[in-house]
């Protein structure tokens, strides 16, 4: 009888076998490159976010066998370059896990995950062929938000933080008072006073363990249910939101609060 990773090694090497089969036989396959292929890749990861969160299991399953797939292809492709293999990555990744994580595959104490990724940040800074600098392994293409999160964790795993995390308050609250004071002037100097100001919540943000990525996100999905309802509301009456006051679009905003709150929307 097949066991779970028998099924799961079968699967595995069956998804190499049609990529050999796609890379020689279909015209589309054997044009790509690992440049053609990059836009794809940052669309499918996309796509396996929104997935994720709308919890979606199985879009979750398909979105991550299309990335999957990205990965399959990138190696089948330096495969044919002599430069690696699937073989390569697997073992590459492997020996990056089991090294950076001494606490578990060595005689490291850890008392808590915030101590795994202090420990993980140094790791990786010690590697030979790791970042030089303790931000050189954010990104700079990643959307802001994300950076700004992911600089201010690399930071703080070399100790570069806030004592208390409730002092991060009065930082907001400095930030805030030197944009409004930047806003009242206009120019670059306010668009930078902005950046300080989000910035500084994003790091609030991350000291309360809430991913601003995430609220965001949510914050953006619940506005446009809510817009969603007003504008519903509003065809169904014959008018056009432009022609609506603000008091009346108020009207169905918090009713749509309401149903909200009922789950009802």
């Amino acid at each position: 009888m097949e066991t779970k990773r028998e099924r799961e090694l079968a699967a595995f090497e069956r998804l190499l076998d049609v990529m050999d089969t796609l890379r020689e036989k279909c015209p589309w396959d054997h044009k790509q490159t690992l440049e053609s292929l990059r836009p794809q890749t940052i669309e499918e990861t996309y796509e396996l976010s929104d997935a994720i969160m709308k919890n979606d299991m199985p879009n979750i399953c398909k979105e991550l066998g299309d990335l999957l797939l990205h990965v399959v292809f990138y190696a089948k492709i330096g495969k044919e370059k002599g430069e690696f293999d699937i073989a390569d990555v697997c073992n590459k990744l492997c020996d990056k896990l089991i090294y950076r994580h001494p606490h578990i595959y060595g005689n490291v104490k850890v008392k808590d995950a915030d101590e795994v990724v202090g420990n993980w940040e140094q790791l990786k800074t010690r590697e030979k062929d790791g970042n030089k600098t303790v931000l050189s392994g954010v990104p700079e293409s990643l959307p802001s938000v994300i950076k700004a999160y992911r600089i201010q964790e690399k930071a703080r795993a070399v100790g570069f933080d806030w004592e208390k995390k409730e002092d991060v308050w009065d930082k907001v609250g400095e930030e805030l008072s030197e944009l409004e004071e930047a806003l009242k002037k206009g120019g670059k100097e306010a668009e930078e006073e902005l950046g300080d100001f989000l910035f500084s919540v994003i790091n609030a943000g991350r000291l309360y363990d809430i991913n601003p990525d995430t609220a965001l996100e949510d914050t953006c999905a619940k506005f446009r249910r809510r817009f969603g309802y007003l504008e519903e509301h509003t065809i169904k009456q014959g008018k056009s939101l432009k022609d609506m006051t603000l008091a009346e679009m108020d009207e169905y905003w918090n009713q749509a609060k309401e149903l909200e709150k009922k789950g009802n929307l």
